[in-house]
Protein backbone atom coordinates (compact mmCIF):
# COMPACT_ATOMS: atom_id res chain seq x y z
CA UNK A 1 0.00 0.00 0.00
CA UNK A 2 1.91 3.10 -1.31
CA UNK A 3 1.34 6.40 1.02
CA UNK A 4 0.17 9.49 -0.63
CA UNK A 5 2.26 12.17 -2.07
CA UNK A 6 1.35 14.92 0.47
CA UNK A 7 2.24 17.93 -1.75
CA UNK A 8 0.06 16.27 -5.16
CA UNK A 9 -2.33 19.36 -5.21
CA UNK A 10 0.33 21.89 -5.36
CA UNK A 11 2.12 19.74 -7.88
CA UNK A 12 -1.47 19.83 -9.96
CA UNK A 13 -1.53 23.21 -9.79
CA UNK A 14 2.09 24.21 -10.35
CA UNK A 15 1.00 21.80 -13.48
CA UNK A 16 -1.95 24.15 -14.62
CA UNK A 17 -0.48 26.91 -13.82
CA UNK A 18 2.87 25.73 -16.01
CA UNK A 19 0.15 24.76 -18.80
CA UNK A 20 -1.77 28.03 -18.32
CA UNK A 21 1.75 30.35 -18.82
CA UNK A 22 2.93 27.92 -21.93
CA UNK A 23 -0.13 29.25 -23.57
CA UNK A 24 0.38 32.66 -22.69
CA UNK A 25 3.90 32.74 -23.99
CA UNK A 26 2.41 31.02 -27.09
CA UNK A 27 -0.39 33.96 -27.83
CA UNK A 28 2.62 36.56 -26.53
CA UNK A 29 4.95 35.50 -29.20
CA UNK A 30 2.40 35.07 -32.12
CA UNK A 31 1.34 38.67 -31.11
CA UNK A 32 4.97 40.16 -31.49
CA UNK A 33 5.32 37.99 -34.85
CA UNK A 34 2.53 39.92 -36.35
CA UNK A 35 3.87 43.32 -34.57
CA UNK A 36 6.75 42.54 -36.79
CA UNK A 37 4.93 41.59 -39.17
CA UNK A 38 2.83 45.05 -39.34
CA UNK A 39 6.16 46.76 -39.00
CA UNK A 40 7.83 45.08 -42.32
CA UNK A 41 4.95 45.67 -43.94
CA UNK A 42 4.89 49.36 -43.35
CA UNK A 43 8.85 49.80 -44.27
CA UNK A 44 8.14 48.11 -47.15
CA UNK A 45 5.34 50.25 -48.19
CA UNK A 46 7.47 53.15 -47.34
CA UNK A 47 10.25 51.92 -49.72
CA UNK A 48 7.60 51.28 -52.70
CA UNK A 49 6.22 54.62 -52.17
CA UNK A 50 9.19 56.36 -51.72
CA UNK A 51 10.71 55.01 -55.01
CA UNK A 52 7.54 56.30 -56.49
CA UNK A 53 8.50 59.89 -55.14
CA UNK A 54 11.66 59.76 -56.54
CA UNK A 55 10.25 58.88 -59.95
CA UNK A 56 8.06 61.20 -60.07
CA UNK A 57 10.78 63.94 -59.00
CA UNK A 58 12.91 62.39 -62.17
CA UNK A 59 9.55 62.75 -64.53
CA UNK A 60 8.88 66.33 -62.62
CA UNK A 61 6.02 67.25 -60.29
CA UNK A 62 4.73 69.89 -59.13
CA UNK A 63 4.78 72.16 -55.49
CA UNK A 64 1.47 70.39 -54.50
CA UNK A 65 2.02 66.66 -55.28
CA UNK A 66 5.91 67.36 -53.78
CA UNK A 67 3.78 68.32 -50.34
CA UNK A 68 1.42 65.33 -50.53
CA UNK A 69 4.15 62.65 -51.25
CA UNK A 70 6.35 64.50 -48.56
CA UNK A 71 3.29 64.73 -46.23
CA UNK A 72 2.42 61.08 -47.09
CA UNK A 73 5.60 59.80 -46.36
CA UNK A 74 5.82 61.54 -43.32
CA UNK A 75 2.91 59.72 -42.21
CA UNK A 76 4.34 56.71 -43.08
CA UNK A 77 7.17 57.13 -40.63
CA UNK A 78 5.38 58.18 -37.91
CA UNK A 79 2.89 54.81 -38.66
CA UNK A 80 6.66 53.25 -38.58
CA UNK A 81 7.81 54.56 -35.47
CA UNK A 82 4.37 53.80 -33.37
CA UNK A 83 4.76 50.44 -34.58
CA UNK A 84 8.06 49.61 -33.60
CA UNK A 85 7.72 51.14 -30.05
CA UNK A 86 4.86 48.65 -30.23
CA UNK A 87 7.20 45.76 -31.40
CA UNK A 88 9.53 46.86 -28.32
CA UNK A 89 7.03 46.11 -25.76
CA UNK A 90 5.51 43.01 -26.97
CA UNK A 91 9.12 41.68 -27.20
CA UNK A 92 9.33 43.32 -23.83
CA UNK A 93 6.06 41.03 -22.78
CA UNK A 94 7.02 38.40 -24.43
CA UNK A 95 10.63 37.96 -22.92
CA UNK A 96 8.07 38.61 -19.67
CA UNK A 97 6.04 35.85 -20.38
CA UNK A 98 9.38 33.57 -20.96
CA UNK A 99 10.64 34.25 -17.66
CA UNK A 100 7.18 33.27 -15.65
CA UNK A 101 6.85 30.14 -17.70
CA UNK A 102 10.72 29.19 -16.35
CA UNK A 103 9.84 30.25 -13.24
CA UNK A 104 6.57 28.10 -13.24
CA UNK A 105 8.74 24.96 -15.01
CA UNK A 106 11.45 25.16 -12.59
CA UNK A 107 8.79 24.70 -10.10
CA UNK A 108 7.07 21.72 -11.54
CA UNK A 109 10.59 20.24 -11.97
CA UNK A 110 11.07 21.07 -7.66
CA UNK A 111 7.81 19.46 -7.05
CA UNK A 112 8.23 16.44 -9.12
CA UNK A 113 11.58 15.66 -8.12
CA UNK A 114 10.04 15.76 -4.37
CA UNK A 115 7.55 13.51 -5.73
CA UNK A 116 9.70 11.14 -7.39
CA UNK A 117 11.76 10.57 -4.48
CA UNK A 118 8.68 10.02 -2.43
CA UNK A 119 7.72 7.21 -5.00
CA UNK A 120 11.26 5.98 -4.86
CA UNK A 121 11.17 5.66 -0.97
CA UNK A 122 7.74 4.12 -0.88
CA UNK A 123 9.21 1.41 -3.33
CA UNK A 124 11.66 0.68 -0.92
CA UNK A 125 9.51 0.70 1.75
CA UNK A 126 7.29 -2.11 0.00
CA UNK A 127 10.42 -3.94 -0.82
CA UNK A 128 11.72 -4.12 2.82
CA UNK A 129 8.36 -5.20 3.93
CA UNK A 130 8.58 -7.77 1.08
CA UNK A 131 11.45 -8.86 2.19
CA UNK A 132 10.22 -8.95 5.96
CA UNK A 133 7.39 -11.05 4.81
CA UNK A 134 9.37 -13.18 2.40
CA UNK A 135 11.93 -14.33 5.32
CA UNK A 136 9.40 -14.60 8.01
CA UNK A 137 7.59 -17.20 5.97
CA UNK A 138 11.15 -19.05 4.91
CA UNK A 139 12.06 -18.85 8.64
CA UNK A 140 8.56 -20.45 9.43
CA UNK A 141 9.14 -23.20 6.70
CA UNK A 142 12.58 -24.00 8.27
CA UNK A 143 11.06 -24.26 11.78
CA UNK A 144 8.41 -26.49 10.63
CA UNK A 145 11.21 -28.92 8.55
CA UNK A 146 12.88 -28.29 11.26
CA UNK A 147 9.99 -30.04 13.73
CA UNK A 148 8.76 -32.95 10.84
CA UNK A 149 12.60 -34.25 11.03
CA UNK A 150 12.73 -34.33 14.91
Amino acid sequence: MTGKFQLQPLLDIANTRLDESARRLGELIASERSGVQKLDMLKTYRAEYHERFVQATRDGIGPDAMRNFTAFINRIDDAIAAQLRVVEQSRAHTTQGQQVWMAQRNKVKAFDTLSQRHQQQQTQRESRQEQKSTDEHALRQHRNQTRDDE
